[in-house]
């Protein structure tokens, strides 16, 4: 079998290669080809190792693989001290962090910390795997092994390790635990209603524009546009350790404009008349205090709403996926739901596809009732 053509990338190449592995090389800034000192499992890791390439490369540090100090080849090397340097390494969004060294301080460290990465063996890993089972659910155990996974393969590509023991098939990859079922639009309509006036529009964005509760918690004036008919998605909410940080969105694809569907345009322009606050950095959902609204008073808020819809399972950030099913029933390509969901991967995008896709018997069906109608 031959080697795939490596796949065009902003920066880099990615190829598969016949061992089902992937090999990942760039050109440096020396003009040399440079390849990654290993091959990878999985694409993502490929990725992972350009993008960290990338990041040396435009602060300045870059230097030819062979050239760089190594973390350490010592096999005395704890992996407790090279997590420590891992983590320190890497430039994460603050929630990003703090999840991460969740996991490690309760997970990882405990049974792994002291132990010499090198002496860690697979058949280790997968016993600690089946054990997470037993102390927590099927989601955080799934992001807690690909977090050691992650922290092995780096070990790798640093030379302190020859392989990782990280061999579990799928143990990275969770089922969802809650299948949201999208608000029909007179559920959506009774919802909206129930809300008061000053937070109609945010049922109203989260839906139609599949904004997220931190996105919406943080718009102000200088965000709408509305003789284009856009909002300009560039900050969002997120609490960690119980403190409010305003920041950009979790990605960078998260930074977007999203069209306002032109039935909303009205609304948008009578709910900053009526309810935001003045000046271009007025809030448009402000509390009492003139801060962004917490998340906590917003939710309470919908709890009533959705129960007086019919739909007590429907979380707030429901709206959203039921906006992402609108958008996807509308024909929208991959490429502009990821766009207007502010997604940098597809995966999350295509199960709106998918959803999409589902409803069609009952699309077909209501086209019949259309029909007949008219007849």
């Amino acid at each position: 079998m031959a080697t795939r053509k490596p796949v065009k990338r902003g920066f880099g190449q990615i190829r598969r290669l016949p061992s089902k592995r992937w090999q990942a090389f760039y050109t440096g800034p020396d003009t040399a080809l440079h390849y990654a000192p290993t091959t990878f499992d999985a694409k993502v890791d490929a990725e992972a190792w350009l993008a960290d390439e990338r990041r040396l490369i435009a602060s300045g540090t870059w230097a030819p693989l062979k050239a760089r100090p190594t973390v350490t080849k010592s096999r005395s090397t704890t992996l407790g001290d090279y997590a420590e340097s891992w983590l320190r390494r890497r430039e994460l969004k603050p929630t990003t962090r703090t999840h991460y060294r969740a996991m490690l301080d309760d997970f990882i460290l405990p049974r792994f910390g002291t132990q010499q990465i090198s002496s860690i063996t697979p058949l280790e890993i997968a016993d600690w795997h089946y054990d997470l089972g037993t102390l927590t659910g099927p989601t955080y155990r799934a992001h807690t092994y690909a977090l050691m996974r992650t922290i092995c393969r780096s070990a790798v590509a640093d030379d302190v390790i020859s392989a990782s023991p990280c061999r579990v098939p799928g143990a990275g990859r969770s089922k969802r635990v809650h299948q949201t079922e999208p608000a029909t639009l007179p559920q959506l309509e009774a919802a909206t209603a129930a809300m008061p006036p000053r937070l109609r529009l945010a049922v109203l964005l989260a839906a139609w524009c599949a904004l997220r509760s931190g996105e919406i918690r943080e718009l102000r004036r200088k965000d709408i546009d509305l003789k284009n008919g856009v909002i300009r998605v560039r900050r969002g909410i997120t609490v960690v350790g119980g403190e409010k940080i305003i920041g950009t969105p979790k990605s960078e694809a998260g930074i977007r404009d999203v069209a306002i569907p032109p039935h909303l345009v009205p609304v948008v322009r009578a709910h900053i008349n009526e309810h935001a606050q003045w000046g271009r950095d007025g809030l448009l959902f402000p509390s009492s205090d003139g801060t962004p609204m917490p998340s906590s008073s917003l939710a309470w808020h919908w709890e009533k709403a959705r129960t007086a819809a019919g739909r007590p399972d429907l979380r707030f950030h429901d709206l959203r996926h039921t906006g992402a099913v609108l958008a996807a029933a509308t024909g929208a390509t991959l490429a502009e739901l990821m766009a207007r969901l502010g997604h940098s991967t597809p995966a999350a995008a295509m199960r709106y596809q998918h959803a999409a896709r589902g409803r069609d018997a009952e699309i077909a069906a209501r086209l019949s009732e259309l029909a007949n109608g008219a007849t």
